[in-house]
């Protein structure tokens, strides 16, 4: 498989990224949750062609939220949603079930608890950035958002900021100074713009591959038939953003390494190295397989793996 060292079988030697989204979901933030919802696979494809010692890097995201009134006072209005995690999926269906509510937003608070809480890699070469948008002033709230950024800085994480107005009420509303504090970058958007996508003729045909590679996973154990309902499922929702190019950049994640379900997925998990196939419980495949040999399921998996090289 493209991307993966030793043949088949992944290490932990291969490069690694890991991104923490947080997202000011307070009452006017709508247009950034939709927004949100539709760059997911652009920003995880953005890795897709970077190289470390000539390894394509894996992804981890993390995602939090912060600002809304239905969320705890006593947390700052901040919430958790996923820890990091290679499940793009999951990431995509928390986001997809957002809903914004008044509330107050404190960055400072949400950065400090994304560097203190997440489970950073330790290893200098791993590039470790926090992605924080909102449209309210970044030095609200009890934790000195600066301090906040300074301290993420130390961990070797980078702290982009993304300020949802103009720029000079992102600049006086020290946006800026919390993205150069740890060496980030200060970007503004109207959130409320819909982002423009350009349809070109090989997009019915990625949609149409993107189909036929639905066909090449082999959902196993306790998660397996669920996840693979919440695959199909975050299609949809892509498709719902076509006009945003989320179905194009979707279907472009899943031909990548950086789309990995070894959770539920058997021919992505059996790629780990000491992979134990008689663990399997056989019940929780399909029917076809349950009455195979152990010897079958691989021939199986294998194929599914070609199939997938294939697309």
């Amino acid at each position: 498989m493209p991307g993966l060292s030793k043949g088949n079988i992944v290490t932990e030697k291969q490069a690694k990224v890991q991104i923490a989204i947080l997202l000011d979901t307070s009452s006017s933030m709508n247009g950034l949750i939709n927004q949100a919802k539709s760059q997911l696979w652009k920003v995880v494809n953005s890795f897709n062609s970077a190289k470390k010692e000539g390894k394509v890097p894996f992804v981890e995201v993390a995602l939090y939220e912060y600002g809304n009134s239905s969320l705890n006072l006593t947390e700052n209005y901040i919430r958790q949603i996923e820890p990091l995690t290679r499940d793009l999926d999951e990431v995509s269906r928390e986001l997809f079930s957002l809903r914004t509510g008044g509330g107050e937003e404190y960055c400072g608070a949400v950065v400090s608890r994304a560097t203190k809480d997440l489970k950073w890699d330790s290893d200098p070469g791993t590039y470790k950035v926090i992605f924080i948008a909102g449209n309210e002033r970044f030095t609200q709230g009890p934790v000195d958002a600066i301090v906040a950024s300074q301290e993420a800085a130390q961990k070797q994480i980078i702290v982009n900021t993304i300020h949802c107005g103009n720029e000079q009420a992102g600049i006086s509303g020290q946006w800026k100074t919390g993205a150069l504090t740890s060496g980030g970058s200060f970007a503004i958007i109207n959130q409320d713009k819909a982002v423009a996508h350009i349809r070109s003729p090989q997009d019915p045909i990625l949609l149409e591959l993107n189909n036929e590679l639905n066909g090449t996973y082999i959902p196993y154990g306790n998660k397996g038939r669920a996840s693979a309902y919440n695959q199909a499922a975050q299609d949809t929702n892509a498709v719902k953003n076509a006009s945003m190019g989320s179905a194009v950049q979707r279907a472009l994640t899943k031909c990548s390494t950086n789309y990995w379900n070894a959770g539920w997925d058997l021919c992505d998990a059996s790629k780990a190295e000491g992979f134990d196939w008689k663990s399997i419980e056989k019940k929780s495949l399909s029917k076809e397989l349950q009455t195979k040999s152990v010897e079958d399921i691989k021939a199986h998996v294998l194929l599914n793996q070609k199939k997938l090289h294939e697309i």
